[in-house]
């Protein structure tokens, strides 16, 4: 696998998943828990759904940027010092108890700079990859062990429920920004002066929903979205109340089936169809909120452990669906979408719904913990016959090497 790309550049690409995946987990690991410690619980649907409306925007206007316009490690530098920049006036806003609509309103900005970071990422990591079937599953694990890192290390310096763990995350941001002076460089097309204005957008990457099957993988992972959306907001909450002290440690669980599913990814990509891995990945998903549905230590720690697996089989192969039959011309495009269908229709959605699911199982004496994750795992289900129905599977010859083609 070295053999296709130099050992240097391979680890280059691995060490920015790693950085990047750390700053995403030390702010979004323990963001629920900080909002409640600070007396600002009210804004916290609010506060995971603005990433969901920074989604509809960013991701496709800076995915056509890195397509047409500018390297894609250019974008990533500035998108990664601006978002690190308010990530640290968020920190100062939250320890000083500014008003909640004023913290609200920084995450908002926070999150138009951090929305597109990681398609962009991905789209550059694939297109220095020959085969990313083989190859971009370890690659992406160290975005797994970033994110295990991350959340680690905030339990690690007690810092589940500061406002200083923001601080530590923004240190992180301006890391990748100086880290992406050593990626390399991708050739772009020459800017197009005539460019329509909802090419500039990015917007005539919908055109890719006219497939019958991009189009049924685009909505079955929204649709799967919407309930997973639980599980960072209320998992540590419902861990601690069983009883669990530094839940981000805790939470890091659901990298360790990440992991082992990233580096099966390879062998299933070889041996099975498309279909029955994202099916499996659904299935294991309806399992995952069941055994939080029993509300006991060990069920709930089992479905916190499941979610890795279930995420990789449905988003990682997506990602992977989308580099193999799209065409390279449309890369940066092609993840931006994905994200603007999961980070923004499927965010917003699920924070907003999950958020009003929680009220209505909410009572006095406490959450109605089976209920709540009892109708999570029945909305998965739904999502797993939808996707049985309607997908369509075609076979399609193996593309050739990649730096062979641009040779």
């Amino acid at each position: 696998m070295l053999r296709t790309l130099r050992k240097a550049e391979y680890a280059e690409l691995m060490i920015l998943f790693f950085i990047q995946a750390a700053a995403m987990a030390i702010w979004f690991v323990p963001l629920g828990t900080i909002l409640d410690a600070h007396g600002l619980n009210a804004i916290k649907p609010y506060a995971f759904a603005v990433n969901a409306l920074a989604a509809f925007i960013s991701p496709l206007m800076f995915g056509a940027m890195a397509d047409r316009h500018v390297a894609p490690a250019k974008v990533l530098r500035g998108l990664a010092f601006a978002t690190g920049v308010t990530m640290a006036v968020i920190a100062t806003a939250i320890g000083h108890g500014w008003n909640r609509w004023l913290v609200l309103a920084l995450i908002q900005l926070f999150s138009l700079s951090y929305a597109p970071m990681f398609s962009i990422s991905t789209a550059l990591v694939l297109a220095r990859l020959e085969d990313a079937k083989k190859e971009y599953g370890p690659v992406r694990a160290l975005a797994t062990f970033g994110w295990m890192a991350g959340a680690l290390l905030i339990s690690a310096l007690n810092l589940d429920r500061s406002a200083l763990a923001s601080y530590l995350g923004a240190g992180f941001w301006l890391l990748v920004a100086a880290f992406t002076f050593f990626l390399p460089t991708l050739e772009i097309p020459k800017s197009a002066e005539h460019l329509k204005w909802h090419e500039r957008l990015g917007l005539d990457a919908l055109t890719l929903l006219k497939d019958r099957e991009t189009r049924v993988v685009f909505v079955t992972t929204t649709l799967f979205n919407i309930p997973i959306c639980a599980f960072y907001p209320y998992a540590p909450t419902h861990l601690h109340d069983l009883g669990f002290a530094h839940t981000s440690a805790w939470m890091s669980l659901a990298q360790v089936t990440e992991v082992i599913a990233m580096f099966s990814l390879a062998w299933l990509l070889g041996h099975w169809r498309l279909k029955w891995i994202f099916a499996c990945g659904l299935a294991i998903g309806v399992l995952r909120f069941a055994l939080s549905a029993l509300n006991t230590p060990h069920a709930l720690l089992l479905g916190v452990t499941l979610h890795g697996a279930s995420f990789v089989l449905v988003f990682i192969t997506a990602q992977i669906y989308l580099d193999q039959r799209i065409d390279t011309a449309w890369r940066a495009r092609a993840q931006a979408l994905l994200t603007l269908m999961n980070g923004g229709i499927g965010n917003l959605i699920g924070y907003l719904g999950t958020g009003w699911w929680f009220a209505a199982c909410e009572r006095p004496d406490g959450a109605r913990w089976p209920l709540f994750w009892g109708g999570l795992a029945a909305s998965v289900a739904a999502v797993l016959v939808y996707f049985l129905s309607a997908y369509r599977e075609k076979l399609i010859p193996e593309r050739g090497s990649r730096r062979e083609s641009a040779s």
